[in-house]
């Protein structure tokens, strides 16, 4: 028969399982760059199927102002490294929940010069703060869910 846990113990079981985050592994790092191989000019398409976002997404973040797109002799959007690096690191301030207005505040700050980096400094290690809950936040939640998982009888194996 399944025991009734009061809030304290509820409490203390969920932190018994909490640990801080871990740093990220160096060998993961490349996760956070550029292929080697990465051409001198892709197309929309082409960049699209690199970072695994959509022509239209590319179209926005370019029309907002967020990526500088150049145009080949045609006229078709050619994605240059420089373009590539930015929609990358765009896509990694998205994943970790920042709006795109804060981002566009952001890359607006970087086009007006090294004089913004005190404020640019600021912007990050608040979102670095808001990164942190909610990596403890999904910790805790991780942590009750393997703890029901425990309590019915399964295993929870990372």
């Amino acid at each position: 028969m399944n025991q009734v846990l009061t809030a304290p113990t509820r409490t203390q079981a969920v932190l018994e399982h909490y640990r801080e985050p871990e740093p990220i592994d160096p060998e993961l790092s490349f996760l956070l760059e550029l292929p080697e191989d990465l051409p001198e000019q892709l197309s929309i398409a082409e960049a699209a199927e690199l970072t695994g976002l959509t022509a239209h997404t590319l179209r926005y973040y370019e029309r907002i102002g967020l990526v500088g797109v150049k145009r080949d002799d045609s006229g078709y959007r050619s994605y240059d490294p420089q373009a590539m690096a930015r929609i990358q690191f765009i896509s990694r301030l998205r994943a970790s929940g920042m709006p795109v207005a804060m981002i566009s505040h952001y890359v607006d700050l970087v086009d007006q010069g090294k004089d913004t980096e005190p404020e640019r400094l600021a912007l990050m290690q608040e979102h670095r703060d808001r990164i942190q809950k909610q990596l403890r936040e999904l910790q805790l939640a991780l942590a009750v869910t393997d703890y029901k998982i425990a309590v019915y009888g399964g295993s929870a194996t990372p």
